[in-house]
């Protein structure tokens, strides 16, 4: 992953409103939600969420597919792995880490 790439990444997620939206949806993983469910749980005005979902698809964190006359917006996995993968890849003096449930990196 290049640094041009993660940084619109982190730039689109520094935003409080964008990353409520997208922890959101990656909490419900590939069933993904409609706009509509995302303003029933967060509150969110309906062109507030179509100006920070657009930014989340520009930035490639999401991808949403057209079912019927519904929009479904879900977490891009791959984009999270390589993001996570991006920020781990020096850590540890350069050796193996492993993340472990108690959030922390234990090195080998």
């Amino acid at each position: 992953m290049k640094n041009t790439d993660a940084i619109k990444a982190f730039l689109a997620l520094g935003q409080e409103t964008r990353l409520n939206i997208f922890r959101l949806i990656v909490q419900r993983g590939d069933t993904g939600l409609t706009p509509s469910e995302i303003i029933e749980k967060l509150g969110v005005a309906n062109a507030t969420l179509s100006f920070h979902l657009k930014e989340l698809v520009s930035a490639e964190l999401l991808t949403v597919e057209r079912h019927s006359r519904n929009l479904i917006y879900r977490p891009n996995a791959s984009l999270v792995q390589e993001l996570s993968g991006f920020l781990l890849e020096n850590c540890c003096g350069g050796n193996s880490c492993e993340a472990v449930k108690k959030k922390k990196v234990i090195c080998k």
